[in-house]
């Protein structure tokens, strides 16, 4: 069997995965606090027919040697963690963090996930938690009556409550930070989960030591950026063609031995 057959169909593989990916940055374009996934390739084995630098005489040497590739693979996906844009709504419970840094939040099963996603909301016990009802951590209760909350760049939390003419301070947000942000694992809802390749998580205060500051009243956008996924979307497709145009050569090389031999 032609081995272009099978090196192209690697190719094809590839291809359909870096689609995917592709894919779905585009679908996730407006989530808030997405940061985008990128395929990561590697070649696969070679088959070393002639060794380079082996001697092809007494005297001299073979400069390159014979080696025949086997095709490439999907190695990983990794999600780059740079800042997207900044969108001002001017509503108090929406924050973004300026910087590194994720929010807490209280999954279900007692453990912490962490988020770029700032939009918060209040339950019916007062408490901030996020679209799915997971509860910020550490938690913070908004008194009843409260008419504004204010959230300081170093994730002071404060309320005016109705009939009071000084703000009460109600709470601290916390920021975490991990050693390797690519390594933690996305599980979906915009909560990603700590791994061992992330590292254990750093809390902090906003804004000290290398953490980002929190902003009220904005949101961080995706990452995303569409004429980047586009064009990687056609040389996606043009990468994928030329691989299926290998498989359909190679066969009619195939054709043409059996006929004519």
């Amino acid at each position: 069997m032609h081995a272009a057959l099978y090196v192209s169909k690697t190719g094809l593989s590839a291809q359909d995965t870096q689609l995917t990916t592709i894919s779905n940055n585009l679908a996730n374009a407006s989530t808030i606090g997405y940061k985008r996934n990128r395929g990561v390739f590697e070649d696969l084995f070679y088959q070393v027919q002639r060794q380079p630098g082996a001697q092809s005489t007494q005297d001299t040497q073979l400069p390159s040697g014979l080696q025949v590739g086997t095709g490439t693979r999907v190695v990983g996906t990794q999600k780059e963690f740079t800042m997207g844009s900044m969108q001002v709504t001017g509503q108090d419970l929406d924050i973004a963090i300026d910087g590194r840094g994720f929010l807490q939040v209280l999954l279900p099963d007692g453990g912490l996930g962490y988020t770029r996603d700032g939009q918060l909301h209040l339950s019916a016990d007062g408490e901030l938690v996020n679209a799915t009802g997971l509860v910020l951590q550490p938690a913070i209760t908004v008194p009843q009556g409260t008419q504004q909350v204010t959230i300081g760049d170093d994730g002071t939390v404060s309320a005016r409550i109705s009939g009071q003419t000084d703000p009460q301070q109600i709470g601290q947000i916390e920021v975490v930070d991990f050693i390797n942000p690519a390594g933690l694992q996305a599980n979906g809802g915009n909560i990603f989960l700590q791994s061992a390749a992330s590292g254990d998580p750093i809390a902090g205060t906003p804004g000290l030591d290398g953490l980002g500051s929190v902003k009220q009243g904005v949101l961080e956008n995706s990452n995303v950026d569409i004429v980047e996924e586009m064009v990687n979307m056609i040389t996606t497709q043009r990468a994928y063609e030329l691989n299926s145009k290998v498989v359909s050569t190679a066969d009619q090389m195939l054709q043409y031995i059996s006929q004519n031999l």
